[in-house]
């Protein structure tokens, strides 16, 4: 039997070794290869598929960014975002890779210094929700549903 490579660059010989999901997963990745590739031969259509994936990855990379000070999945929507406008642009993969490796430094950082530096950052991201809460105007929505109707409450913006 001849050796052949997969798209994912294993042999025919590996890929017999490999389990059951790892076979899944050399199929799928070649039918997407392969329907790209089909995608790519047509101009009209590669340009409506790169502009689609630029308009998803920008809507998801945004709503990440706005999304980053509160709790929850912030830096994940932003690395999903970049990640869907890596998977056609050669500037957002180095972006992606830059901002890991920042964010990772980070966070080695943040587990590193002491317990008056993270109590500190936790204040301060407590600051800049409670500020964004405030200029959008939900303190205010929020407060009139249980009756509490104080003017400093009402954002400068509304």
């Amino acid at each position: 039997m001849p050796v052949t490579k997969s798209v994912t660059g294993a042999s025919s010989k590996q890929l017999t070794r490999r389990g059951p999901i790892a076979r899944l997963k050399d199929r799928v990745v070649g039918a997407a290869a392969h329907r790209r590739e089909r995608i790519r031969e047509r101009p009209v259509l590669n340009t409506a598929y790169r502009v689609s994936v630029g308009v998803v990855g920008t809507v998801v990379l945004a709503g990440g960014i706005v999304a980053i000070p509160y709790p929850g999945p912030g830096w994940l929507i932003v690395f999903t975002g970049l990640a869907i406008l890596a998977s056609e642009f050669a500037w957002a993969h180095h972006v992606l890779q830059f901002v890991k490796s920042k964010y990772d430094r980070f966070m080695a950082w943040m587990s590193r210094a002491g317990l008056v530096i993270q109590i500190l950052f936790g204040l301060f991201t407590c600051a800049v929700v409670l500020a964004t809460l405030w200029l959008l105007d939900a303190l205010n929505l929020v407060a009139g549903w249980v009756g509490i109707h104080w003017e400093w409450l009402a954002s400068p913006l509304f």
